[in-house]
């Protein structure tokens, strides 16, 4: 092969957008540089990998015929990442024909892929999952091993990481698409409460003077709950921080006495910010996404505080994508090639949203005026200043491994849980 082959061919991979023009418009472009149809299709199958990792795409072909999709979505994350989705299907109409968006709660996850799985057929090709349906699937191995079976579609992905150590917890079968939401936070009513508390001390001390105005939700399903629990071994100091079963003693003895003076728990944190917006709670867990989100909607008056324990670590929260097991090869690479744009610097950006999961980009580099105007302004009217200092210098812990994770749920649901869980 030429040198002025190999130069035409370079030239045309590196003008149209990969899935953005159809392979018969390439090659018609191709023949126009001087290019056989023949040696074109050649070079065009083995040298797309290196002008795919210029691009930070693929290296395959698009499917003989756009496949649709079915993406349930069990974390809210589809209030961050389905504009990065929408525009990945405007863009790519040869990978993809369509997108239909479903939701569910987290413990409903299992059984929805198990069901399909056990019928032999795929009606859910994606999941936008946090680390409870996330682990839950690995103990029940629900999803498709990704890393390092599928590494080549995700070039250099530690390195542009935010956080390696949440991509760890995937344990190769997801890929981390946000990552933020520190916490614990407690959002508050100032008029209720006047001198919040600052150790977990003096929350329990406030919670007894105040019987069923303090909530939170349901660790299984909340990110602020599993945050909060997951941060008070360190509070506390338990015997292993890391191992819910058996270094929790200090934790799980304080959760049931706080569990005297909370009415009930939700089964979501929604839940949990209406009652609080509407006068129900006086004081409500929470995490810095999930105080200020809130407040952009208008679900929790705009001057309502914040208080976090500085005694203690900053739990970070992560949401990631998976694939379930079971689907045809078509579909497989075509989820591939969407959570690599979903990985994309502009991408990411859009993570941003509204505060919902702040910061919220998973990869470095990605500050917020290159997110949308409108995100921009959203998180401005809400921020607070001492959010990106406790990021900047706080002491930074991952959530619990997925065995860990689920344990923890578990001893929840039966210890503190109980009959008080409400959906």
């Amino acid at each position: 092969m030429s040198d002025r082959n190999v130069e035409a061919a370079d030239r045309l991979l590196a003008a149209p957008p990969i899935g953005k023009h159809s392979r018969r418009d390439m090659l018609r472009w191709g023949v126009g540089l001087g290019l056989s149809a023949p040696l074109l299709s050649a070079m065009l199958a083995t040298r797309a990998g290196s002008a795919v990792a210029r691009q930070g795409t693929l290296a395959a072909a698009p499917p003989a015929e756009p496949v649709s999709l079915t993406i349930i979505d069990v974390a809210g994350q589809t209030q961050l990442t389905q504009p990065m989705i929408d525009d990945y299907v405007a863009k790519n109409p040869e990978w993809v024909s369509s997108v239909e968006f479903t939701k569910a709660t987290s413990p409903e996850l299992a059984a929805k892929i198990q069901a399909q799985q056990a019928a032999g057929r795929a009606d859910i090709h994606m999941v936008l999952t946090g680390t409870d349906g996330l682990s839950a699937g690995i103990e029940q191995d629900l999803w498709l091993k990704l890393l390092p079976d599928q590494a080549s579609a995700f070039p250099n992905l530690m390195e542009s990481l935010i956080s390696p150590g949440a991509q760890e917890l995937a344990q190769g079968f997801g890929i981390n698409v946000v990552f933020g939401n520190y916490g614990p936070t407690f959002t508050y009513n100032p008029e209720e409460v006047e001198t919040p508390p600052t150790t977990v001390e003096e929350l329990l001390s406030w919670a007894e003077a105040n019987p069923k105005r303090l909530m939170y939700a349901r660790p299984a399903n909340s990110g602020p709950g599993r945050g909060w629990i997951m941060s008070l071994p360190y509070h506390l100091g338990d015997a292993d921080p890391k191992n819910p079963e058996t270094g929790w003693e200090k934790t799980w003895t304080y959760l049931e006495q706080l569990g005297q003076y909370i009415e009930y728990y939700p089964s979501g944190t929604g839940a949990t910010m209406k009652e609080l917006g509407e006068g129900s709670r006086s004081m409500v867990a929470s995490t810095m996404g999930w105080d200020m989100n809130p407040r952009v909607l208008g679900t929790v008056p705009m001057d309502f505080k914040a208080v976090t324990f500085p005694n203690g670590p900053l739990l970070a929260d992560a949401q990631f994508v998976v694939i379930p097991r079971g689907l045809d090869e078509a579909r497989n690479a075509v989820v591939l090639n969407l959570m690599a744009w979903m990985l994309r610097p502009e991408q990411q950006a859009k993570a941003y949203d509204q505060a919902y999961f702040y910061p919220g980009p998973a990869v470095k580099d990605v500050p917020l005026d290159m997110a949308p105007p409108e995100s921009q302004e959203a998180v401005k009217s809400v921020l607070r200043p001492e959010f990106d200092q406790l990021i900047e210098a706080g002491k930074i812990e991952l959530p619990l491994d997925a065995p860990s994770l689920v344990k923890a749920f578990a001893i929840w649901d039966e210890r503190i849980g109980g009959g008080k869980v409400v959906s």
